[in-house]
C-alpha cells in the first residue's frame, strides 16, 4: 500500500498482487489525532491485504531532508509500532506535482478528493519500479 501522508488527508493507494501496477484506492481524513488516524490506517492496511506499507518522503528538490522529510520520518516510526507489516520510505519528490497536473481543468473538489489518491499511486508506482529494476 502506497500512503501520502498530508497534513488534512492520507491519501492511499494499492497494487496487483503482482506488484507491477499501483492505483489510487482511498483518502482518509485526518482526525482529532493521529493516534485515531494511525488506527484508522491500520484497519484499512488489514482490510486491504496489504502486506507492506510504502510511506512518501518529502525530500527538498535538492535531496535534502527538510522540516517536512523529518516530520515524515517521526509519523513513520509511530507506524512501524502501529502496522503489523513492514513499513519502507519513497522518494515522493513530484509525485503531487504530477498529480496535480494531470488533474488541471477539473473542479477544485474533485482535485481535492482525488490529488492525495493519485499522490499515493506514484508514491507507490515509484517503489515498485525500482524493486523490479533492482531484481
Amino acid at each position: 500500500m502506497g500512503v501520502d501522508l498530508g497534513s488534512k488527508r492520507i491519501g492511499l493507494a494499492i497494487s496487483d498482487d503482482g506488484r507491477v501496477l499501483a492505483s489510487a484506492y482511498q483518502v482518509l481524513q485526518r482526525g482529532r489525532s493521529r493516534v485515531a488516524d494511525h488506527a484508522e490506517l491500520a484497519r484499512t492496511v488489514a482490510e486491504s491485504g496489504a502486506t507492506l506499507v510504502v510511506v512518501g518522503l518529502p525530500l527538498s528538490l535538492s535531496g535534502r531532508s527538510g522540516p517536512a522529510a523529518r516530520a515524515v520520518e517521526a509519523e513513520v516510526a509511530e507506524l512501524r509500532q502501529v502496522l503489523d507489516v513492514p513499513v519502507e520510505l519513497c522518494d515522493e519528490r513530484l509525485t503531487t506535482v504530477v498529480a496535480s497536473r494531470s488533474l488541471e481543468g477539473r473542479r477544485p473538489a474533485l482535485r481535492r478528493a482525488v490529488i492525495d489518491q493519485m499522490a499515493a499511486a506514484g508514491i507507490l508506482q515509484t517503489w515498485l519500479d525500482r524493486q523490479r529494476r533492482a531484481s
